[in-house]
């Protein structure tokens, strides 16, 4: 099972604080047969309708769906509005809220109206107001008790006055003298108002509009987003960049330079968007607060944002649905690790940009044994990114003799992939990988202490350009041809 589905099992453990911008999510269900006499225009012919915690309220519910716990912190009018939130957030058993009365505010509500898949329109009341002084006060007075019971703090900004400079300064300050990871959701363009922030999720419209610079590239998207993270005084910025999926740049964990993941899109289908930005937060928070680093809660969360744009309304995922999701993007992420020679420089030359080292072994893997495991472990020890190489089926035949291998190379390959350790595999027929080692240039050549640095091919190449040489431990009695002799009586 792969880390991310460990930090999914987690998941009930985790206990995340949500604070923002609340409001009630209408739907107006119906079909359409008309057009309108009056003036050209769709007439719904209303089937039913629904109301969902939306803001804020969804990010909650959505952390509660996946099977956290939520603490849930806003503000509400003293309206009809804001008695349908407390009754929705009464019917959620795993949301734990502290909803503050603002007299002189109104509950957001936002009405759509739906026909089959599409939705015809949005209609919003709102009023964008900044919070009283007292109403400033007593959130922040009960984020400061819900977050010493948390294990993240998640701000979902949709830029109607709960999220002021003054909120956003007390907490963000607050959870940093705790260690208390914080991940925003923003709205303003100027990111230094949410300084000190673990991450900060725009999408690219957000992103464009905070750095006054072009997103339309995956270079372009890497740019901006390195000088927002800059900007903000952020550790990451994660960009939610719709059919191109996301990507992730945060300050590389050595403390020098920049480090970026790319997530592609998941979806297979996308009926509706709304609420999708709420899921990714949620997910991301409970992620963290299950044991995440922040690129493996990026990745679960691209998963259950993959999900829910197939559903209808401000919908939610369920740990059934991403656990299955996650099992999928193992075998994805498998086939993905598999190259040619040409695919393998153009990825490791991205590396080496990023600052990353190359490490490379290379082997037959006919039957993976404690062995293979244990020099796969300790190559990877010695770099941040481990190249194998894997003999192909006729260069195995070279080799061992006609019997052998015993498994295809793809199926060797995909096992090979699969393995956390393992960051690449480019199968090559010659006898040696020399053609490999001489093309991919590793900054570490990892063999079996059965060699002497010497007698490894490929070890002047990479001594030349300024890498090392590691012979590896043996695990004693641990060989395919030995496990073969064994199984066959031979």
């Amino acid at each position: 099972m792969s880390d991310e589905l460990d930090i999914l099992a987690r998941f009930p453990q985790g206990r995340v604080v949500c604070l923002g911008d609340i409001m009630l999510d209408r739907y107006v269900y119906g079909r359409v047969d008309r057009i309108s006499p009056e003036a050209p225009i769709p007439v719904i012919a209303v089937e039913r309708e629904a109301a969902m915690l939306g803001g804020v309220g969804n990010v909650a519910r959505n952390v509660a769906s996946l099977g956290g716990t939520a603490g849930l912190l806003a503000t509400i009018g003293d309206d009809e509005a804001g008695r349908e939130v407390l009754r929705l957030i009464s019917e959620e058993e795993r949301i734990e809220p502290d909803l503050i009365t603002d007299i002189g505010r109104a509950t957001t509500v936002k009405t759509r109206f739906v026909a089959g898949a599409q939705q015809l329109l949005r209609a919003d009341q709102e009023v964008a107001l900044p919070l009283s002084g007292e109403s400033v006060d007593a959130i922040v007075e009960a984020a400061r008790e819900d977050m010493a019971n948390a294990g993240v703090i998640v701000l979902s900004d949709y830029a109607k006055g709960c999220l002021s400079d003054n909120v956003l300064q007390a907490i963000i300050g607050t959870a940093r003298d705790m260690g208390l990871p914080v991940i925003v959701d923003p709205k303003s363009a100027d990111f230094s108002r949410y300084s000190g922030a673990t991450m900060i999720k725009p999408n690219l419209k957000e992103l464009a509009l905070a750095t006054g610079m072009p997103c339309g590239t995956d270079a372009e998207v890497l740019d901006a987003a390195t000088e927002a993270l800059a900007h903000a005084n952020a550790d990451a910025i994660l960009v939610t960049r719709s059919q191109a999926g996301m990507t992730l740049v945060m300050r590389a964990p050595s403390g020098e330079g920049i480090e970026a993941h790319h997530f592609p899109a998941r979806a297979l289908e996308v009926f509706d968007v709304s609420g999708a930005g709420d899921t990714v937060l949620a997910t991301l928070g409970l992620a963290i607060a299950a044991g995440a680093d922040l690129p493996q809660a990026a990745a679960i969360a691209n998963a259950a944002a993959g999900l829910v744009v197939a559903k209808i309304g401000t919908a939610v995922v369920y740990p059934g649905e991403l656990t299955h999701a996650l099992h999928a993007a193992d075998v994805n992420k498998a086939d993905q690790k598999i190259c040619t020679l040409t695919e393998a420089l153009d990825r490791v030359e991205r590396w080496r940009a990023q600052g990353q080292s190359v490490g490379f072994t290379n082997g037959c893997f006919d039957l993976i044994h404690p062995g293979h495991l244990s020099l796969l472990r300790q190559s990877r020890a010695e770099c941040d990114r481990l190249v194998v190489g894997l003999n192909s089926d006729s260069s195995v035949k070279l080799l061992k003799g006609e019997s052998r291998p015993l498994q295809g190379e793809l199926a060797r390959a995909l096992v090979l992939a699969s393995l956390e350790d393992v960051d690449m595999v480019v199968i090559f027929s010659d006898e040696t990988p020399l053609t490999l080692i001489s093309t991919l240039k590793p900054d570490v050549l990892v063999k079996g202490a059965d060699y002497t640095v010497e007698t490894v091919v490929g070890a002047d190449i990479v001594q030349a350009n300024g890498g090392r040489v590691v012979l590896a431990e043996l695990v004693a009695g641990q060989s395919t041809t030995n496990t073969i002799a064994r199984m066959t009586g031979s």
